[in-house]
């Protein structure tokens, strides 16, 4: 039986057309130091690269 990496499940999603959305990194303190821009940009998901997404879905056999 494959499992689910769950490291990778808590960090990634798919998106319905089979894309890995990840977060951006470094949102969560020390938020009034950096500029409006930099914190609107950082809001949105962003897509993971194709060399990086595909070790990643193995990582996730059910889709999550």
């Amino acid at each position: 039986m494959q499992k689910t990496k769950k490291s990778v499940a808590k960090r990634f999603k798919l998106t319905p057309t089979g894309k890995l959305v990840r977060r951006t990194p470094g949102f969560r303190h020390l938020l009034a130091s950096k500029s409006t821009k930099q914190k609107r940009r950082a809001s949105r998901d962003k897509l993971v690269a194709e060399g990086h997404a595909k070790p990643l879905k193995r990582c996730l056999p059910f889709g999550l």
